[in-house]
């Protein structure tokens, strides 16, 4: 891999994981388009590492309150909230571990990946046209346990490339009656335990030969492309739809099948 290319991934990355366009199936979709030889789950961990770390420089001060009181104060709002995110993350994280090796080889099947793009992009659409609220009307932190837990149970499906991680786990915030914003906070929130989960299961198979200048580059432009992503969407949200990624998600399933045949 070039160091240009390990580039190109991160900023797909940084695209991918927090836009509602599914970055593992970025990742897929490069290198088939491309003719080249998939990067391997392990270099896609990275990147998501990459982006872990920048949402938790970015929402920092979240985390510090929530972690400071649910470790101090569990009864209080962002005690609590702490926890919900905890145990949302666990359904993701069940089935990251029982299906690791089918999200590895089955999974990344471009028809799949296509049929995943075109069908949970309709699914967005259809959330916020239900939910076009803008605005909070209560903090996010008062959104309740129940509510929390089924965006987690949401999360597991994206372990499918195509679905988008941040994409449905809006899309379940947005059915469950929460704005926009506050969606995409949770979403964003929900990110960090389920992303270091997999970094952790998939840094020890890192070796000396994985550790190039390529993984280097790739991990660097994640982490300042994620930066930059995480700041704009959070303000385009607060007056603007969905549509322009339902839109894009559509336009790049219909691609993907074409491709899949004329090639």
């Amino acid at each position: 891999m070039t160091i240009f290319e390990a580039v190109l991934l991160g900023l797909l990355q940084a695209l991918g994981e927090f836009l509602p366009i599914s970055s593992s199936a970025h990742l897929v979709l490069l290198p088939y388009f491309r003719g080249h030889v998939y990067q391997g789950l392990t270099f896609d961990v990275m990147l998501h590492a990459a982006t872990l770390l920048a949402v938790l420089i970015y929402f920092w001060k979240d985390w510090w309150v929530l972690v400071r009181q649910g470790l101090t104060n569990p009864k209080s709002r962002q005690g609590r909230m702490l926890w919900y995110l905890a145990a949302a993350t666990l359904p993701a994280a069940v089935c990251g571990v029982l299906l690791n090796d089918w999200a590895e080889r089955v999974f990344r099947n471009p028809l799949l990946i296509a049929g995943n793009l075109a069908l949970f992009a309709g699914v967005l659409w259809l959330a916020d046209r239900k939910n076009s609220r803008q605005e909070e009307f209560t903090s996010w932190l008062d959104t309740s346990f129940k509510t929390v837990f089924l965006i987690g149970c949401a999360q597991a499906l994206a372990l499918m490339p195509g679905v988008s991680r941040s994409g449905i786990t809006i899309t379940a915030a947005l059915f469950l009656g929460l704005s926009r914003s506050a969606s995409a906070r949770i979403s964003f929130l929900l990110s960090a335990p389920i992303i270091a989960g997999a970094t952790i299961l998939e840094i020890s198979h890192l070796s000396a030969a994985d550790m190039n200048g390529a993984l280097a580059a790739g991990v660097v432009s994640a982490f300042i492309g994620a930066l930059f992503v995480i700041g704009g969407l959070m303000r385009y949200i607060k007056t603007h739809t969905f549509d322009v990624f339902v839109y894009y998600r559509w336009l790049l399933a219909a691609f993907i099948v074409v491709f899949y045949w004329w090639k």
